[in-house]
C-alpha cells in the first residue's frame, strides 16, 4: 500500500523559510514533487524531481524554492525561502510509481503572514 506522509508546514513571516518533507512508502517512485492549492484556486505545480535528479520548477518558484530527494529514504524535500503571502496554500506531495500510478499526500498548510 502506497503512503505519502508530509510534514513541515506551518506559519511563517514574509521573507522567512520553511522546509517540507514527504516520506513515501510502498513502491518504487519515479517522479516525486510538490503541488499547491490556494483557497479558491486550482492546484498548481510547484516542482518535481525525477529519480535521477532532474528537476522542474514552476516559473514563479525558481530561485526561491529548491526540491531534492533521498532515494534511499523515498523522501522528497522542498526548501522554501523568501516566502511571500501569495505562497500561502496547502502543499501536496506527489509521487509517480514505477507502475505508472500517481499518488497524493494529504496536504500540509503553509501560511505566510505579511
Amino acid at each position: 500500500q502506497v503512503q505519502l506522509v508530509e510534514s513541515g508546514g506551518g506559519l511563517v513571516q514574509a521573507g522567512g523559510s520553511l522546509r517540507l518533507s514527504c516520506a513515501a512508502s510502498g513502491s518504487i517512485f519515479l517522479t516525486m514533487g510538490w503541488y499547491r492549492q490556494a483557497s479558491g484556486k486550482q492546484r498548481e505545480l510547484v516542482a518535481t524531481i525525477s529519480r535521477s535528479g532532474f528537476t522542474n520548477y514552476a516559473e514563479s518558484m525558481k530561485g526561491r524554492f529548491t526540491i531534492s530527494r533521498d532515494n534511499a529514504k523515498s523522501t522528497v524535500y522542498l526548501q522554501m525561502s523568501s516566502l511571500k503571502p501569495e505562497d500561502t496554500a496547502v502543499y501536496y506531495c506527489y509521487a509517480l510509481t514505477s507502475t505508472n500510478r500517481d499518488y497524493w499526500g494529504q496536504g500540509t498548510q503553509v501560511t505566510v503572514s505579511s
